[in-house]
């Protein structure tokens, strides 16, 4: 089997024998010791401020979101929320949900976001009671493959000071992310992308602004209180079972990515597959759906060849992964992911795999 999806993706095979291995017993130093190992390196990679922590949870990507807006938002906050799709959606009903006041930039499908988005919501902010307070995006919106322009969302939030949540779940270690310099405020990823673990464990990454909020809200959850997440984390635990296999799981790789050139290697590996895979497919009848695209997955327009049909050929023939949309994309869009143990060689297997495919179609 190939995987082309964007999570969960391939693992290497020190990450699988991991796997394999008897769950060890977690309240021990020794354990203490690899999470606080984690959080160092997490902190490293995503260039985190002075003062930021980490906190690792288990539960998806979604449990992460959820826990930033129930942790570091409230009521009072009055936040904008980027929706391009399915991921940016998903902030618009949470801040719903737990009732945070809240304005969506409402883009279309495998639009990039613009100055003049920003600008629309500018007009506001010196007119509505309370003025804006935070900001949430999906730094990739992974249903589409768009990668939103951080440098000009951070000149934003920094002009209007705004608190900066970014959603880096399919980015994270596939596209330059600088927590410190875009003055972002949180970080949210998740084990079975880049990081190419099994899914389970979301991680969420603190500046000092946000840590405050955090000090300061009062709690409204147990189980995704970051408030007893950070506490526990000081001495290298959680408060209650993790995902302790994830967790060891996430440590390899994190050191195996530190020890093979950091953070801009993975980035330059993962940015070059992708190169490599959108060379091969020129002659095919896909085309880019976004003039934006991440590193980490290329959404592909499927005019010729309903789009589910793709990714059922290739799943059932071909023992072949992508990533297939639902709802109204479903027979528009497919993606394929770099994330992950792949090479340029299996770039190679999934084209020639898409060509046969095409041609018995026929």
């Amino acid at each position: 089997m190939l995987n082309f999806t964007v999570g969960p993706v391939m693992s290497g095979d020190v990450v699988r024998a991991i796997g394999s291995e008897q769950v060890p017993y977690f309240r021990t130093p020794e354990f203490s010791v690899v999470m606080l190992e984690n959080e160092r390196l997490m902190l490293q990679f995503a260039k985190a401020p002075e003062g930021s922590r980490t906190v690792f949870l288990t539960g998806s990507g979604t449990a992460s979101m959820e826990s930033v807006v129930m942790n570091v938002l409230n009521t009072a906050d009055r936040a904008i929320v980027v929706n391009g799709g399915s991921f940016g959606e998903r902030f618009v009903e949470l801040c719903q949900l737990h009732r945070v006041p809240h304005t969506e930039i409402k883009l279309d499908y495998c639009q990039p976001l613009t100055l003049e988005h920003l600008e629309r919501v500018a007009e506001d902010c010196g007119s509505v009671s309370p003025a804006y307070s935070a900001f949430l995006v999906n730094m990739g919106e992974t249903s589409t493959g768009v990668l939103y322009d951080m440098p000009m969302i951070s000149r934003f939030c920094k002009e209007h000071g705004l608190l900066l949540v970014v959603d880096a779940i399919s980015t994270f270690l596939a596209d330059e992310f600088d927590m410190a310099a875009l003055g972002a405020d949180v970080m949210i990823t998740g084990s079975q992308k880049a990081l190419a673990c099994p899914p389970g464990v979301s991680v969420v990454v603190l500046g000092p602004r946000a840590l405050q909020r955090v000090e300061e809200n009062k709690e409204q959850t147990m189980y995704l209180s970051l408030k007893s997440a950070l506490k526990n984390g000081e001495r290298g635990q959680t408060p209650f079972t993790p995902a302790v296999q994830t967790l060891l799981q996430i440590n390899q790789r994190l050191k195996e990515i530190e020890s093979t050139g950091g953070v801009e290697a993975e980035i330059a590996r993962i940015a070059s597959l992708a190169a490599d895979f959108r060379s091969k497919i020129a002659g095919l009848p896909f085309h880019m759906a976004t003039t934006a695209p991440q590193n980490g997955v290329t959404a592909l327009l499927s005019p010729e060849v309903p789009a589910s049909e793709v990714f059922t050929g290739l799943k059932d023939e071909y023992g072949i992964w992508i990533c297939p949309n639902g709802g109204e994309l479903r027979d528009k869009i497919f993606r394929v992911g770099h994330l992950g143990a792949l090479t340029p060689d299996d770039n190679t297997t999934l084209v020639n795999a898409m060509k046969e495919f095409l041609v018995h179609r026929a």
